[in-house]
């Protein structure tokens, strides 16, 4: 393979995002409590993530814009009580906070930078994770997100967009991620090379296999190292 930059997915790849949901819906729900407790007394936890689960169904124009799912289920819970636009602006500001505070899998850090140090990094996410807010952005040159793109993985565009701002052909860019369908089957038919990320051993559920299985970005990393001259590393596009 010639590799001359890495897309990486974010959620489940640099960081395990099912404990960062828990927090954030408690986090949510503890803000309400102390803020608006007539919406904390009707919406649990629960009846919200129902009720978020409802918006998502009603609206699939927005299946590629989670912060525009979770601000349009706040703007229900809140609409019966009055209580302005502004509240639900505070609250949905809880949710970007505490969803941008995640624990990094402990090989991330040293990996992005030694991935870094030889290629262009990029990130391609359905989510809504701001490497900014994170404190991860120098090792990347740019991110996608599917919200701010308004098409969502495994579409092939938002690969080639990604391929686009690179100034590179898709198949130069090897993208990783932990999603078979998403991340693996929408690279590859967008023409990247891919990478799965199966950090617990799981058996590949398709048929074409990725052109390379790795359990940690470590072992992206060493790689990377053995394949690619640290003289090959591109600058930054504009």
């Amino acid at each position: 393979m010639d590799i001359k930059a890495i897309s990486l997915d974010l959620d489940d790849t640099l960081w395990p995002i099912a404990p960062v949901i828990e927090r954030v819906e408690r986090s949510v729900d503890a803000w309400l409590h102390a803020n608006c407790p007539e919406v904390a007394a009707a919406w649990s936890i629960e009846a919200m993530r129902k009720l978020r689960d409802e918006v998502a169904a009603e609206h699939p124009d927005l299946a590629h814009d989670f912060g525009a799912q979770r601000r349009l289920t706040l703007e229900r819970a809140f609409a019966p009580f009055n209580l302005g636009a502004g509240w639900v602006e505070r609250t949905y500001e809880i949710y970007v906070r505490v969803r941008n505070e995640v624990e990094c899998y402990a090989d991330t850090p040293s990996a992005l930078a030694a991935m870094a140090a030889r290629v262009p990094l990029v990130s391609i996410s359905n989510g809504t994770a701001d490497l900014g807010r994170i404190g991860l952005h120098e090792h990347f040159h740019f991110s996608v997100s599917a919200g701010a793109l308004g098409v969502a993985k495994p579409a092939s565009s938002i690969f080639l967009h990604a391929c686009e701002r690179l100034g590179l052909a898709p198949e130069n860019v090897l993208h990783v991620g932990d999603d078979p369908l998403t991340d693996v089957i929408g690279a590859r038919s967008a023409g990247l090379r891919s990478a799965w990320l199966n950090r617990t051993g799981k058996d590949w559920p398709h048929e074409d296999p990725p052109d390379l299985v790795i359990h940690d970005l470590s072992a992206l990393a060493d790689w990377l190292v053995a394949h690619i001259n640290v003289t090959t590393a591109r600058a930054a596009p504009p």
